[in-house]
């Protein structure tokens, strides 16, 4: 598809969000005036760049996917990359998304034109306007690599694991790997065996528990094809017990240490050495940062061919690595395991408001927005991921579908009211947001003990929803136009 020099709605990202979006719009209107822009080379997002060994999805499929789209066919409880990236390709497919996806085409610049009511929109293809944006790009997209004195200087070869480098063989190969979060535990135990010794650092320790995955045989899979509702009653029985779990994060924490006595079960079966037992046991409460899920992880890190260095990695001296500690080790390459930018998004650089700045500016590195999804300041954008939308235990999925139900509700209000631009207000944006803080306080995610990425420069949690996640989509069932500004399009005069 050529770059149109006009669109009623510009969705930015191919992924999760902007693929469940378009088909929620196309579902109220097949020929509605939409364009996908991906700066990738096919659809799918995070699940089409993540190809590090091991990579698979740490919510259950029957969750992780969307309710309008089930699958009879994922292999497993827990869904690998392949598969994901496949069974998206298949929604464009199925949902006539396809000719409407503009690959290689990546954003960068937006900037709000308030006389004609309009976006001007700068890409790597070419210019163009839209009445509508947004930005789909997602909170996990863009590789973080900490700025490590040295770094520049290696002599061997380094890579993030958000883009692995397939054509480097790492036989026989001492590797560091930085990080030790929810990639790290899936990549290293299917690299282990190649590799002649793992050194990993790890700033800080994270609790794990079993990843409960089993592969789905023929009868089962049958079942779900020839009786859809029986996969729907599964999808339900997950949805309940995650909620269950989010309220005991967010409002019943006192019941948390019985989830870390599970934790601490499944690290004594699996690490026999008590001084690295040690090592790898947190000192914060259970469920402060994100959980992680492995069978291997902790099993891997007790072999004699792994060390595990409880530090973070401090410099580099040609191919010699240099701990905290002042240790130093030769190594031949380094993989990052440091995760992304969720507090501070690129596409929140690219896209400029009325007064001229950019979100970025408009956020000073602590974002928030109105239901995760709407900027003052920023008329006819919509947000999906945003902040304060991501959860602890359960489906993003869920949340951008309940993002999608409110977009497409402003899109059709917009069409049936005439209305040229709507904007929500900064004081609904900034009443909203006191309540999510307020509301925060009492979770784990504030309470926990714990440093993490859910918590941006200033400190304040611009990352986690606080409580249950059907509460969030009661919240946008329907556009609440009354918190917004709202401006008509002018009437055109008629001539005799």
């Amino acid at each position: 598809m050529t770059l149109p020099e006009h669109v009623r709605t510009l969705v930015v990202g191919a992924g999760f969000a902007g693929i469940g979006l378009t088909s929620r719009l196309l579902r109220d209107d097949p020929t509605a005036d939409v364009v996908i822009v991906e700066r990738g080379s096919d659809v799918g997002g995070t699940w089409r760049d993540n190809t590090y060994p091991g990579c698979a999805c740490d919510v259950p499929t029957s969750l992780y996917s969307f309710s309008f789209a089930p699958s009879a066919g994922w292999s497993h409880t827990f869904a690998r990359q392949q598969e994901i990236y496949a069974y998206l390709r298949k929604v464009v497919h199925d949902s006539g998304i396809a000719d409407r996806v503009i690959t290689d085409c990546e954003l960068l610049e937006a900037g709000w034109d308030d006389v004609e009511a309009t976006w001007r929109v700068r890409t790597s293809r070419g210019l163009l306007t839209a009445d509508i944006l947004v930005a789909a790009t997602g909170a996990l997209s863009t590789p973080s690599i900490p700025d490590i004195p040295g770094l520049d200087g290696f002599e061997g070869t380094i890579f993030h694991s958000a883009t692995w480098n397939h054509d480097h063989d790492l036989s026989g190969e001492r590797v560091a790997v930085v990080g030790t979060g929810a990639s790290a535990v899936q990549f290293v135990p299917e690299i282990v065996d190649t590799t002649a010794h793992l050194t990993v650092f790890q700033r800080t320790p994270a609790w794990v528990v079993p990843r409960l995955d089993r592969s789905l045989p023929k009868l089962e899979k049958a079942l779900y094809r020839e009786f859809p509702f029986t996969q729907k009653m599964v999808r339900g029985s997950v949805y309940t017990l995650r909620e269950a779990l989010g309220g005991v994060l967010a409002h019943a924490t006192g019941l948390l240490p019985l989830f870390e006595l599970a934790a601490k079960a499944h690290l004594f079966a699996q690490v026999r050495d008590p001084a690295l037992r040690a090592k790898l046991t947190p000192g914060f409460t259970i469920g402060c940062k994100r959980m992680l899920l492995s069978n291997d992880w902790l099993r891997t890190l007790d072999r004699q061919d792994v060390t595990l260095v409880d530090s973070r990695l401090a410099s580099i001296e040609g191919n010699t690595v240099v701990d905290g500690y002042g240790t130093a080790r030769e190594v031949d390459t380094i993989i990052f395991a440091t995760g992304f930018t969720p507090t501070e998004p690129p596409v929140s650089h690219a896209i400029r408001g009325t007064d001229g700045r950019t979100l970025a500016e408009h956020w000073d590195g602590s974002p928030s927005a109105y239901k995760g999804t709407s900027v003052s300041g920023f008329p006819n954008l919509f947000l999906m991921y945003g902040p304060n939308t991501n959860l602890g235990h359960s489906s993003i999925v869920y949340m951008l579908e309940s993002q999608a139900e409110y977009i497409a509700d402003a899109v059709n209000l917009m069409r049936q009211r005439e209305f040229e631009s709507i904007e929500v207000t900064g004081k609904a944006q900034a009443k909203y947001n006191e309540e999510i803080q307020d509301a925060l306080r009492s979770t784990v995610w504030n309470k926990g003990g714990c440093s993490s990425w859910y918590h941006d420069a200033r400190g304040r949690n611009s990352v986690q929803w606080p409580t249950f996640t059907f509460e969030y989509r009661s919240q946008l069932a329907r556009f609440d136009a009354d918190h917004y500004i709202t401006r008509s399009r002018p009437k055109r005069a008629v001539t005799a």
